[in-house]
């Protein structure tokens, strides 16, 4: 055992049945544990969280595959370390099975060209590729790539996950076994609530707390909910403003507002605002969804998100979160309508597909005198005129004369 290991690096599990969570696709009856119980491990991807158990998932295939395995990061390979790969698979001397399977790192790192480099080797099998991402691969992994993997999402790990885990590194020997180390389950479980799904975050917090405990008396490291509080400070956000979470998070702060759930918007606010998202990019979508979602049903709710904005942009962070609190919660109490929402699309699809006619000539502007002896204005009534300040007069072109796109 290597002391200078980070604790999260000496417990990761080596086998299958040492592997704790992600039951959903690592149950005895799921087809991933029974591929890789078999070795018949096909080219997969795997994405989630960080701390959620994807490289320890690849350190469980190596140590149970009979294939060559390789590991790199994306950080740090090129193409050239692809090239290295392949020619040590290819080589018989080396690599007797001639395949062989390559674990990349933060594989979403990898630019275009570097992912075209592999997809011939994965295509005709000569590397098994596991790739590791935190973004959804969907979106920053080479399509041909995805089309020939599987695709597998791994989630955050339950608290009952993390506490069993911590559990465990306690009395490991390759843990912190050798410590004599007292703790209450109460406080284990705070930390692994607030870990917050990563048990990298859990891991660490146990380790520096046992590190920098001195030992009592009674021979005992006590640790107490006020060291681990200290030894890991705030509960783990996950939310990358620039990653997945930005637009799952964005759009259940939408659809919060829009469904009228003012508590859900503010914890999706509070989410967007400690993850660090821009105020005003925030601002912005409470306006949308002022103008959006609400409309005609409150049409002060637009003035409302407009002064929190301009106000947001003279007064900035911290006091700008009171502004978007109060502008969000606003919105989502707001009766909705979308009336003008629906009434601006239906005219745009008509006047871009439709032959929509002409404009009726008397309420064209005849600007020149001589406009009007060609018809221009001629019998435009003039609504203040009459009673009500309303007159009955065509606006419409005659071909789209009946045409109803504001419905209330």
């Amino acid at each position: 055992m290597n002391q200078n290991e980070p604790l999260a690096y000496r417990v990761r599990p080596k086998t299958l049945d040492e592997y704790v969570g992600q039951e959903h696709v690592l149950g005895q009856d799921k087809i991933l544990y029974r591929t890789i119980k078999a070795d018949r491990l096909s080219s997969i991807i795997l994405f989630g969280p960080p701390g959620c158990g994807k490289t320890s998932l690849a350190r469980v295939i190596s140590e149970t595959t009979k294939y060559k395995f390789y590991k790199i990061n994306a950080v740090t390979a090129g193409v050239s370390d692809i090239k290295k790969v392949i020619e040590e698979t290819k080589n018989f001397m080396l690599n007797p099975t001639g395949k062989s399977i390559l674990f990349i790192d933060e594989i979403h790192r990898f630019n275009k060209l570097q992912q075209d480099a592999l997809l011939p080797f994965v295509e005709n099998g000569t590397i098994i590729l596991i790739g590791a991402t935190t973004e959804n691969p969907y979106f920053e992994v080479n399509k041909a790539l995805i089309s020939r993997s599987m695709v597998i999402k791994l989630n955050p790990l339950t608290e009952e996950d993390i506490y069993e885990i911590l559990k465990n590194a306690i009395t490991r020997k390759d843990g912190l076994g050798e410590y004599q180390i007292k703790i209450e389950d109460d406080t284990l479980k705070k930390l692994a609530t607030i870990a917050n799904g990563d048990v990298r975050t859990a891991l660490n917090g146990l380790e520096v707390a046992t590190l920098t405990t001195a030992m009592s008396e009674d021979g005992y490291i006590h640790l107490t909910d006020e060291i681990i509080k200290n030894s890991v400070q705030s509960r783990k956000a996950i939310f990358d403003k620039n990653g997945e979470e930005h637009y799952d998070n964005i759009s259940a702060f939408i659809k919060s507002m829009r469904g009228s759930d003012p508590d859900a918007a503010v914890f999706y606010l509070a989410r967007a605002l400690n993850g660090g998202e821009d105020p005003m990019f925030l601002a912005r979508r409470i306006t949308i969804c002022a103008s959006e979602d609400v409309g005609m049903a409150n049409p002060n709710a637009l003035v409302v998100a407009n002064s929190a904005m301009q106000a947001i942009h003279m007064i900035g962070m911290p006091e700008a979160r009171i502004l978007l609190s109060e502008a969000a919660i606003y919105v989502a109490t707001s009766p909705k309508s979308n009336s003008a929402y629906m009434a601006i699309n239906k005219a745009l699809e008509d006047v871009q597909t439709k032959d929509t006619g002409e404009i009726p000539m008397h309420i064209r502007n005849a600007p020149i005198e001589k406009m009007k002896e060609l018809g221009y204005s001629e019998g435009y009534k003039y609504p203040h005129n009459y009673p009500g300040h309303h007159v009955e007069q065509q606006y419409l072109p005659d071909k789209m004369l009946g045409t109803k796109y504001y419905e209330e």
